[in-house]
């Protein structure tokens, strides 16, 4: 059982920079000194309150704190108080910084591992780190918390049974729509990361992919703006232009229906539509014919009908 932090008083809590001890409102607690390892310390995703006690205790515990962005960590430091000190770790300097954390570690050192939000590792270059703190044979701690993936789903009012995590889509448009593509055939739910400046055009990507699934728009979850819209994916698409864009999205899409073997007709026709919109008949009719499970023939023969309806009858030219 780890041991309680107990309080100290004003006098004592500000008696050196070392003092190991965060506070709470007006309540300051002693910190053990963390044990020697990595700690995976997860962090509030927005709304600082979020943070453990747990979390709190091993922040003000160890040596240093390994962070994507000192900035930011700080605020979450100053907030409680704590005086560890803060060392940078990101994708653009992980190949230096690493072996300097696995020195100090092999001298005994207790280092806590923390994102800029949320759970390390989760889109992060952390797992390089762990993998190589393992393999010196070094401890390492998982301190959990706050997850942005875990968040979303609790809330999209769709299935977790079973779930897809994707991170980030490609930011490109031709890799996007290829490995959305891929996504749609799997039978759970997924879960992506976007930006702001992309959102819009991956909801579009995913309406012309998957259709009228259920889904689900997570912005600024846990902060003063959170806003979260649930509908089907045409409609969230259909809406795009008219979303805040400014803020951190998480999508939630909900898996296939049960009879989801083969696509049934409204759907279809709104999957032949956005894609005819965008290319040819034959590109259309080959993206519909793998998705919808119906026959090459019934889904030519309905592109064809799409096509003349809008003007456009090139065929499979």
């Amino acid at each position: 059982m780890r041991a309680k932090a107990s309080s100290l008083s004003s006098t004592e809590a500000t008696a050196g920079s070392s003092s190991r001890s965060f506070s709470i409102g007006s309540q300051v607690l002693a910190a053990p000194k963390a044990a020697p390892g990595l700690h995976l310390v997860a962090t509030p995703i927005g709304n600082l309150a979020d943070i453990t006690l747990r979390a709190l205790e091993t922040l003000a515990g160890v040596d240093v704190i390994a962070c994507e962005d000192t900035r930011i960590t700080r605020r979450l430091t100053e907030r409680y108080a704590i005086t560890a000190e803060l060392v940078p770790y990101h994708e653009h300097n992980a190949a230096q910084a690493r072996p300097k954390l696995l020195e100090r570690l092999a001298q005994g050192a207790s280092i806590a591992l923390v994102s800029d939000a949320g759970t390390p590792l989760i889109s992060d270059p952390g797992f390089k780190l762990v993998r190589e703190v393992c393999a010196a044979g070094h401890r390492v701690i998982a301190v959990p918390g706050a997850s942005s993936v875990l968040t979303a789903l609790s809330v999209a009012a769709l299935p977790t049974d079973r779930f897809f995590f994707e991170g980030f889509l490609p930011a490109k448009e031709h890799a996007r729509r290829t490995r959305l593509g891929e996504l749609a055939r799997i039978d759970s739910t997924l879960v992506m990361f976007e930006s702001g400046s992309r959102v819009q055009e991956s909801l579009r990507d995913l309406a012309a992919s998957m259709g009228g699934r259920q889904a689900a728009i997570c912005r600024e979850l846990t902060k003063l703006h959170e806003d979260i819209k649930r509908a089907p994916l045409t409609d969230l698409a259909a809406a795009a232009d008219m979303l805040e864009t400014r803020g951190e999205f998480v999508l939630v899409v909900g898996p296939p229906p049960d009879d989801a073997g083969v696509m049934d007709q409204d759907t279809l026709d709104d999957l032949l539509r956005t894609q005819l919109a965008r290319g040819s008949v034959k590109d259309a009719v080959a993206h519909a014919v793998e998705l919808s499970g119906r026959p090459r023939r019934e889904v030519y023969a309905r592109a064809l009908e799409l096509a003349k309806d809008n003007g456009d009858s090139d065929g499979e030219d």
